[in-house]
């Protein structure tokens, strides 16, 4: 029989993509369970309380090409004007062999956070690289690995200054030359903290109300650079800290913080090879001096040790992270913008310290041009010193006239106030550019000659403030200038790791799954990746419709009324969500509201975001199943009924298991005046069976780095926006530079653009557009059908700790290592360094439960891969048995060695066991083998001996 049209065009087409087990396997790994469809499954799995009456509205889905061409048709909405309204955004090229072999590489941008050093030596290299990048150019001693934005580091280094400082004011002081998106981030984070954020003139008013810290931006955000060291003597006189955002590109040509005086230096390093993207995701950079490292927040990439005292890298300092000091935790912030900052690293790699101060030269030379010829025109330039940025007072038009001559050449400038115009200059600035400037403010013809204006033009960074150290002086910062070695550098930290694009990376509640080509595709068109965020909005017109749907997508998928894609991160969209709620109580007169219940098997980031959004923490028992412990949230909500503010709730639980009693919960939390914030973390087990805003909750953030395709990068990026119910719907975020991204009502802005990283939305757009509302109901039902696959053929070796209803667990298992380790002395670490031998990522590690290892498949891991991984944790139990026997050594034994490099092979072999057994103790090894690169970390050598750049090349000989 002919097939027809409609059957030739299958729009289901991705979703058999997208998903791994093909409906053969779906109905073999079925009857494992014994059961006959995905919706019996989902029925005997999934609390009928629960389940949602309607199925989702957005539709069926459509291909690859057909979705590609209809998200084509709303970026060619976008007009890519040529931007100069600086604020922190910059255009850049991106070096293409960084283009091609990072950002659009799945060896990178499919990587996991790297918790298991071993198997992340090359992301950890580049962020080192990164971090030194950092410490060289600010000339302060200690840099993190990133943070979300410029705006979110000022805020971190608020608190931190708090802390660490010996001044016990409650006052910070903010100069009024701050970007104005970070002095509103400052004042969204200070209110709940009880900080007085004083903005002033750093000039005169720094310190008239004696703060615990002042922040001042380098070069201020309308261009002038000013000489900040008597000022940071004289607040170091009254024990307040200095904090300077400062600009990348300028410390190539001017002093670095750390030589005047500065205690910490923040900033964006977008300008370093990031597209502008509408906002992001960018790394910020946060560097600050030896004696506080154990106070800065982030992640710190370490050098540390192997097992055989040779270098390896790791992230040090881990005890200051949420999951182990919880609600007393450095910050809530768990996001690195890893992907980004290994850019930003490889672009200083790529260009090198002469690179770095031509291109800033370059700038410098344009502005300084610019200046010379419109001061020549008759029009006042307000700052006699600038880097990159001018402030100029037109003599014959207002500002606003100005710009929108401009505008009629499709350039962008700032209207600083109704008589000044700010102009910004980046690396894609041409000299033709300038002359196109000179005859707008001209009015038409200028009469001037760029060659001579330039040529008679003054540099405008005095001598006092002019750079005079050396920076990037690491070999690293100079090997690299043919594009073949850059290449095969790159090539070489890549192969180091273990991401996606080689093995399953099984971790529980992190939701490691397919980020397909079509839908990475997107985020480096221009039509998206050029665009400035604060850029007229009839400019964004694509991106605003596609914001719009993608909010409709995810109210549909989740129930709820009402979306923000403003907080750029998990951790951001949890605060974003409780000041919501702390908004609305004092709406309704019942500020006062302020105690948090936050189960104890909660993520870490619930506290540590509860307490920085001013609540105070009490927590809630589980059960021996793992559940909530119903009769102590109905004892402890009721306690505090006057003053309950909110619930944070992870559903499905952390423990994998879908809890029958939520509704109940809820019920409990809002009879008690409560709000339900339900952590969206595994919501990837609810996407077409179950809405969230249905079942009870009333604010939830959607990782979109997990559940909506978003790769994790690395450790970042990510993206959190909230879903509220109608009621908080008019205190969702909104964003001071840009009124229209949210309403009038809302809390003030949480991240410093608009819509947080809009670039990367086309990702999360693309994923549900080609799935449609079918296809996420059965990526869901697989999703869960894989996860109790595993635990059923992993369940005779191992205990599987929790389960619902029927048995089943839901999108992710945990199984018990501790009765091995009580017996053998093998943990669930020497079981996750064995896994590497394997090839594979361990799953999670002693969360939420110490001594277990949680997995989660997802529904893009085929059978094949599945049976794989149980295969080898299977041998992995045969050779604790081994153990358990007394046919292994319990310390001497291939557990306790693991993992084994090929220099353990091509070296003289110290260990009791075979070659063989180390290393292909399964016979598919042999085809496809991952060596890992080095031996097992030495975590505690790291802590002792913290180095956090790069080490000099002798160092490494030495070591080993």
């Amino acid at each position: 029989m002919t097939d027809s049209l409609r059957d030739l065009e299958n729009p289901t087409e991705f979703v058999r993509r997208h998903i791994g087990p093909g409906d053969a396997d779906i109905t073999k790994m079925l009857g494992v369970l014994g059961m006959g469809t995905l919706d019996e499954l989902a029925d005997k799995a999934v609390p009928a309380g629960i389940r949602s009456a309607t199925p989702l509205r957005m539709g069926a889905g459509i291909t690859e090409q057909a979705a590609l061409a209809a998200l084509r048709e709303r970026a060619g909405k976008n007009k890519i004007y040529r931007s100069m309204l600086g604020m922190g955004y910059s255009g850049c090229h991106t070096p293409s062999v960084i283009l091609r072999n990072i950002l659009e590489d799945p060896g990178w941008y499919t990587a996991y956070t790297p918790y298991q050093p071993e198997i992340s030596q090359g992301r950890l290299e580049a962020l080192l690289n990164y971090q030194t990048m950092v410490m060289d150019l600010t000339g302060l001693d200690i840099a993190n690995a990133s943070l979300l934005d410029e705006g979110t580091a000022a805020a971190e280094a608020m608190t931190m200054c708090r802390a660490v400082s010996k001044n016990k004011s409650d006052a910070f002081f903010v100069s009024a030359d701050c970007h104005p998106q970070t002095i509103e981030i400052l004042r969204t984070r200070a209110e709940p903290l009880g900080i007085e954020v004083i903005v002033g003139d750093h000039r005169a008013d720094a310190l008239v109300k004696e703060p615990f810290g002042i922040l001042v931006q380098y070069p201020g955000t309308n261009g002038s650079v000013d000489d900040f060291s008597a000022l940071f003597k004289a607040a170091h006189a009254k024990g307040a800290l200095a904090v300077v955002a400062a600009d990348i590109l300028g410390l190539a040509l001017l002093v670095p913080p750390g030589e005047f005086g500065a205690d910490i230096a923040v900033g964006s390093t977008q300008r370093f090879g990031l597209p502008m993207g509408f906002g992001g995701p960018h790394a910020a950079y946060f560097a600050t001096r030896e004696v506080y490292k154990r106070a800065m927040p982030g992640r710190i990439v370490g050098v540390s040790i192997d097992a055989e005292g040779n270098p390896a890298l790791r992230l040090a300092l881990q005890t200051r992270e949420q999951h182990i000091r919880r609600e007393k935790a450095t910050s809530n912030i768990c996001t690195a913008q890893v992907l980004l900052a290994v850019i930003a690293g490889m672009y200083a790699v790529y260009h090198g310290p002469e690179g770095l101060t031509r291109i800033a030269k370059r700038v410098h030379r344009l502005a300084a041009a610019l200046a010379e010829g419109l001061a020549r025109l008759g029009h006042q330039i307000i700052f006699d010193t600038f880097f990159d940025t001018i402030a100029v007072r037109p003599s014959d038009a207002s500002a606003d006239a100005v710009a929108a001559r401009a505008l009629g050449q499709k350039i962008n400038l700032r209207r600083i106030d109704g008589e000044t115009v700010g102009i910004s200059l980046d690396e894609t600035t041409r000299r033709e550019d300038v002359e196109e400037l000179w005859a707008i403010f001209a009015g038409g013809a200028h009469g001037l000659s760029f060659d001579e204006v330039e040529g008679a033009a003054a540099d405008r960074i005095p001598e006092a403030l002019r750079r005079k150290t050396p920076f990037l002086t690491h070999p690293v910062f100079h090997k690299y200038r043919a594009e073949t070695e850059m290449l095969r550098y790159m090539q070489r930290l890549k192969e180091k790791d273990i991401a996606l694009n080689r093995s399953m990376i099984p971790l529980g509640s992190c939701t490691m799954k397919l980020n397909a080509t079509s839908e990475m595709l997107p985020v480096t068109w221009p039509e998206f990746a050029a665009l400035h965020p604060f850029a007229p909005l009839d400019q964004a017109a694509g991106y605003r419709q596609m914001f719009s749907e993608l909010e409709e997508m995810l109210a549909d998928s989740t129930g709820y009324a009402a979306v923000s894609l403003q907080p750029n991160s998990g951790a951001q969209g949890e605060y974003a969500g409780l000041l919501v709620i702390r908004e609305y109580h004092k709406s309704q007169g019942q500020g006062h509201r302020h105690i948090c219940l936050i189960p104890s098997s909660a993520h870490g980031t619930n506290p540590a975001s509860a307490v920085m959004a001013g609540f105070e923490v009490v927590v809630v028992k589980c059960d021996s199943e793992g559940n909530i412990d119903v009769a102590d949230l109905r004892e402890k909500a009721e306690a505090h009924a006057k003053d309950l503010a909110a619930l944070m709730i992870t559903y499905p639980s952390t423990h994998g298991v879908f809890e029958a009693a939520v509704t109940e919960i809820c019920g409990i939390i809002h009879k008690n005046g409560g709000q339900v914030y339900m952590d969206g973390a595994n919501l990837n087990a609810l996407v077409g069976l179950c809405r969230p805003g249905e079942f009870g909750s009333d604010v939830s953030h959607l990782n979109l780095h997990k559940t909506y395709c978003i790769p994790h990068g690395g450790g970042g990026p990510g993206m959190g926006p909230i879903g509220v119910r109608e009621h908080l719907a008019p205190f969702l975020p909104k964003h001071s530079v840009v009124p229209e991204a949210g309403p009038e009502s809302g809390i003030s802005a949480v991240s410093a653009a608009p819509w947080g990283s809009a670039a990367i939305l086309p990702i999360s757009w693309m994923y549900i557009t080609m799935m449609g509302g079918e296809g996420l109901k059965k990526a869901t039902q697989v999703a869960i059908l894989n996860a109790n696959y595993v635990a059923r053929l992993l369940e005779p070796h191992f205990p599987v700790l929790y389960k619902g209803a029927n048995g089943l667990v839901a999108h992710e298992c945990i199984i018990d290592l501790r009765p091995l380790e009580n017996s053998t002395g093998i943990s669930n670490e020497d079981v996750a360094k064995r896994l590497m031998d394997f090839g594979f990522h361990a799953p999670t590690m002693s969360f939420p439960v110490p001594g277990t290892l949680m997995i989660e498949p997802t529904e893009s891991e085929s059978k094949e891969e599945l049976d794989r991984f149980c295969e080898a944790m299977i041998a992995i139990r045969e050779e604790i048995r081994e153990v358990e026997d007394g046919k292994a050594d319990p310390e001497k034994n291939v557990l306790k060695s693991a993992p084994h490099t090929i220099h353990d092979l091509a070296g003289e072999w110290p260990y009791p066991y075979s070659r063989e057994q180390a290393a292909f103790p399964l016979p598919w090894l042999r085809e496809n083998k991952y060596w890992p690169p080095v031996k097992r970390v030495n975590n505690p050598y790291g802590d002792r001996h913290l180095v956090c750049s790069c080490l000099p090349v002798e160092s490494y000989a030495e070591q080993s």
